[in-house]
């Protein structure tokens, strides 16, 4: 039987899609595959909220199996429509583990009777209901008896309760609110950015186009806006943060100049774009002048004079969609925080699935991350996918950041994008007190090495080394770099102040339908069997610490006896020292990639063994195989390669690939900082002397 939620407001003032994508991410992160279902939509354009689940969870079913019916046929025969939007919920829920269904938008059903409408549906899908409740503006009474109301009704039509929510509650009320309902419903705060409309929505509103800056900055949300009708500096005395400014095309040359510097500089709020109105055109000169300047600002031409414009984007709310990305961080960060999952997930009696798939493996890092925050050092501090992944960490509390750059420049960069970052410490490479402490601990590290305290100022000015540094003092509990830096000059400093014993890495690959650890495909080209044994070993601890159960295949060119040769006599040798070291594990080698992954090739192969068709952890031979390997089925298959991740070292520091993704980038310090608290349970054994490794 399919379980699932349907999420149902009990007026117009709640909002479902927050909500919904709130109980979508607790699912996901459970079974899989989950489906999204929405019983009643709007005629015409695809549904929003349909089509920002699937995106954000990458639900394969198409749009039109997760939609019902539209508002029209529910007018003309009420009873007709649930029988169909029954239909459509089956054929969905059958290919489904899970089902998130999402009720009406009280913008068209209309009618007391919208709720009951939903609660009807809800039991004919056999789905219980969470009911979201506005609490905006209501005193605790209110709000009790607005739930007991929405309550008695769901009762009335025989459908289950999973829980309440009560939405958009001012947050200096949110406490006194949360003790007034004593745990009898999650209350979830305002988060203004949810309504404030992006500059795409204020650019549909009045029908403008795009004369200048980049389209991807269109997302931006906005604060609100100004209309430029005084003189220069009384216009630039007013800008605030993220304001759209309208400006008649007419003074577009005495003020668009302005504007775009005052946008660029340090000392003056950054802007989400401009409007020009009356679309009189940009003469030459200014047309010159400004596609010489770089400009990224959003520029957008009205055809519609100042007042009818200004009126229009006033009126303009805006939603959660699919390229709304900032939205949706926000609304899952705050369904988090205020509502308690487990909880939830039991009273869905929704059963965890064994397979790990890449959707439950992400929610599992947050979660985990989340439980114990560390203090994470983001050395790349000024580079714009950093400083994006920095603010969906800091919504979600998943860790507490350290951002390295020079302050005013990295406040700069965060205000270029319209990113809110400022809950992280921003630290500077260039502070004379941490340079010096540094230099000495560096001297004094490497000293065998013919390190001098002069030597090391230079050194730990890179940003990789202070950041390590930071590590090693104990100022920070994990470092993540490599965005902009290649991978030596990421785990170089590592190496040399932070390692324990035999550095490896794994790179955790997520495919379609599971989460598999290759390991060393990034440190060691020629590794001793003995090695090989040592990483084999590290990277099933490391599979497990991160939700994975190991089940090691060595790999070779070989299977079982069938082969001999050098390379296959060193796995075989690093198999049975495995064996031997660590009982506890499951591991098979020498092994074929096939046989390892596929359970008919095991068969033919190595009937009988626990390992063989049903591998987790993948030892390749040697650097060069392990490196084809990654890569080939990562491009191959489409899978996400999340690594490398360092083993080995006393306090843990991870690399980025430079094509790093802004996910890619959540992910790498989510494992950080789960590395970091696993550190500090299971202290390494003490750090030995360097010795004949070159460090």
């Amino acid at each position: 039987m399919t379980r699932g939620v349907y999420v149902a407001a009990s007026g117009a003032e709640s909002g479902v899609a927050a909500i919904a994508l709130g109980a979508a991410e607790l699912l996901s992160g459970a079974v899989d595959p989950i489906g999204v279902f929405r019983p009643v939509v709007a005629a015409g354009a695809p549904d929003p909220v349909v089509q920002t689940l699937r995106r954000r969870f990458k639900i394969a079913a198409p749009y039109e199996r997760c939609v019902g019916v539209d508002y029209d046929a529910v007018h003309a025969d009420p009873d007709a429509a649930t029988a169909e939007i029954i239909d459509a919920y089956q054929r969905l829920a059958r290919d489904c583990a899970a089902v998130v269904a999402v009720g009406t938008d009280y913008t068209d059903v209309g009618a007391p009777t919208e709720f009951t409408f939903n609660a009807r549906v809800a039991a004919n899908l056999g789905l219980p209901v969470l009911l979201a409740v506005s609490g905006a503006g209501r005193e605790p009474r209110a709000v009790r008896d607005a739930i007991a109301l929405a309550a008695k009704e769901v009762d009335r039509e025989h459908a289950a309760r999973a829980g309440t929510v009560v939405d958009r509650v001012e947050p200096e009320r949110v406490a006194g609110l949360r003790a007034a309902l004593a745990g009898d419903a999650w209350v979830l705060p305002e988060v203004p950015g949810l309504t404030a409309p992006t500059v795409r929505d204020l650019l549909r509103a009045c029908e403008g186009r795009l004369l200048f800056g980049e389209e991807q900055r269109l997302g931006r949300e906005t604060s609100g806006l100004l209309v430029a009708a005084m003189s220069l500096p009384n216009v630039l005395d007013r800008l605030e943060e993220d304001h759209v400014v309208l400006v008649a095309a007419d003074r577009a040359g005495a003020l668009l100049p302005a504007l775009a510097a005052a946008h660029r500089s340090a000392d003056f709020p950054t802007l989400a774009g401009v409007v020009l109105t009356g679309d009189l055109g940009v003469s030459e000169p200014v047309w010159r002048l400004l596609s010489g300047m770089d400009l990224r600002l959003p520029v957008i031409a009205s055809a519609q004079d100042t007042f009818t414009t200004a009126t229009r984007l006033a009126a303009v709310r805006g939603a959660i969609t699919p390229d709304a990305d900032r939205k949706t961080e926000a609304a899952l960060a705050a369904f988090g925080q205020a509502v308690d999952g487990p909880a939830l997930l039991s009273r869905l009696q929704v059963d965890r699935t064994e397979v790990v798939t890449p959707l439950m493996f992400e929610h599992t890092l947050l979660t985990r991350a989340r439980a114990r925050p560390a203090r994470i050092v983001l050395a790349e501090g000024t580079e714009e996918r950093v400083l994006r992944a920095a603010e969906v960490l800091l919504r979600r509390e998943a860790a507490e950041l350290v951002l390295l750059g020079r302050p005013r420049e990295v406040a700069a960069r965060a205000a270029e994008f319209g990113l809110d970052v400022g809950a992280a410490e921003v630290v500077s490479p260039d502070d004379p007190e941490l340079r010096e402490r540094f230099a000495a601990e560096y001297a004094r590290l490497r000293a065998h090495k013919g390190v001098t305290e002069q030597l090391a100022r230079d050194t730990v000015g890179e940003v990789s080394y202070f950041g390590t540094l930071m590590v090693h003092c104990g100022l920070a509990d994990g470092m993540v770099s490599g965005a902009a830096h290649t991978t030596a000059q990421t785990i170089r400093p590592s190496f040399e102040i932070l390692r324990t014993s035999l550095v490896s890495s794994v790179f955790f690959m997520s495919l379609p339908d599971r989460v598999l650890v290759y390991g060393d495909c990034a440190v060691n080209p020629d590794p001793s069997a003995e090695d090989l044994a040592r990483i084999a070993a590290d990277s099933a601890d490391t599979a497990a610490r991160f939700g994975v159960e190991p089940r090691v295949a060595m790999l070779s060119y070989s299977t079982g006896a069938s082969g001999t040769g050098a390379d296959v006599d060193k796995v075989r040798r690093a198999t049975e020292a495995v064996r031997a070291a660590r009982p506890d594990l499951l591991v098979e080698g020498p092994i074929q990639y096939d046989a390892a992954i596929d359970p008919d090739v095991a068969r033919a192969k190595l009937p009988g063994s626990a390992v063989a068709g049903h591998a987790t952890v993948f030892i390749a031979p040697d650097l060069n195989t392990g490196n084809i390997l990654y890569k080939g089925v990562q491009r191959s298959a489409g899978a996400v390669a999340v690594g490398p991740v360092l083993q080995g070292l006393r306090r843990p520091v991870n690399d980025l690939s430079r094509g790093a993704t802004v996910q890619d980038i959540v992910n790498t310090v989510a494992i950080t900082a789960v590395q970091a608290h696993a550190a500090r349970e299971e202290p390494p054994p003490p750090r030995p002397e360097q010795e004949g490794t070159g460090a």
